[in-house]
């Protein structure tokens, strides 16, 4: 059902690919907007439970988006380095494609509060359960993942290879 990656020698390992979305901080959720033109939104996120976690409005676009069709893909970037003199760059990245739903209950609970430690750790624990019990008025989504991959340069898979 999904592609294969056309350049195998630069397909990260499930680990390393697990790696960078545990690392990154934000990625870029597309979905079916308006009119059927594609609608591409950066949003803060979670990895947790095998699922991607973001919080979202209750109206506005990516909830109409999402509600009339729940496919979407994520792509998260890790690194991405001009190297001029080959016009290239140096990137590493992943792709992941899945059905997005509105989590409530328990789930709900549980990814607020891995999304509030992701983003804010450091502040009093006190704090955190607050916002987490007082915040009704958005949505945890997930992202139920089916496909996961990560990519890099040639330059850093050969490098591995040695």
């Amino acid at each position: 059902m999904f592609r294969e990656m056309r350049r195998g020698k630069q397909l990260l390992s499930i680990e390393d690919t697990v790696a960078v979305v545990d690392r990154c901080t934000n990625g870029i959720l597309a979905c079916l907007g308006d009119e059927d033109y594609p609608y591409a939104v950066p949003v803060s996120y979670v990895y947790f439970n095998e699922k991607i976690y973001f919080h979202s409005a209750k109206v506005g676009h990516k909830i109409d988006a999402i509600s009339k069709n729940p496919k979407v893909s994520f792509s998260i970037i890790d690194e991405d380095t001009i190297v001029s003199e080959k016009y290239t760059t140096n990137f590493r990245s992943v792709i992941i494609f899945g059905k997005a739903r509105i989590v409530e209950g328990d789930e709900r609970s549980k990814a607020f509060k891995v999304l509030v430690e992701k983003y804010s750790g450091d502040q009093p624990e006190k704090t955190r359960n607050e916002k987490i019990a007082g915040c009704m008025q958005s949505y945890i989504i997930a992202i139920d993942v089916e496909h996961i991959t990560g990519k890099e340069a040639i330059e850093y898979a050969n490098a591995k290879r040695g």
